[in-house]
């Protein structure tokens, strides 16, 4: 029903339908942890449609790679972002490659972005004047 592509290497652990009700039934703690998730992707979700509706592919990058970067959440944000391909921007942001390109090419020389050894890709806080900015 559903494609996800992991940045980095993770674990996934496959929850049986009724083990999970059983769950949300008895943990309370886990329940509640559980809905406060699914009502923020829900939002993000929203917050994605509006993006993609309102703004140029230009800004969606620009977000998205906050959004990568973790700007705007709790804690420091990690300014360095493994490495990603264009295509896999591309399909985040809806546009092809070689926007995508043009546009990272843009955000280097303007210092908005770094390349790091390894293709990670290292995002300053200026970034977000991209976004800001109407």
């Amino acid at each position: 029903m559903a494609a996800a592509t992991a940045m980095t290497d993770c674990e996934l652990l496959r929850i049986d339908k009724k083990a999970m009700m059983l769950a949300l039934h008895q943990e309370h703690r886990f329940s509640d942890l559980f809905v406060a998730y699914l009502l923020s992707r829900n939002i993000r979700y929203e917050e994605d449609l509006v993006d993609q509706l309102f703004n140029s592919s230009e800004k969606r990058l620009a977000r998205i790679l906050l959004l990568l970067a973790h700007f705007g959440k709790d804690g420091v944000p990690q300014s360095v972002i493994p490495a990603i391909s264009q295509e896999t921007l591309a399909e985040m942001v809806g546009t092809t490659r070689s926007r995508v390109s043009f546009f990272m090419n843009r955000f280097r020389k303007l210092g908005f972005v770094d390349y790091q050894a390894g293709d990670a890709l290292q995002v300053h806080s200026s970034l977000l004047n991209i976004v800001l900015h109407d």
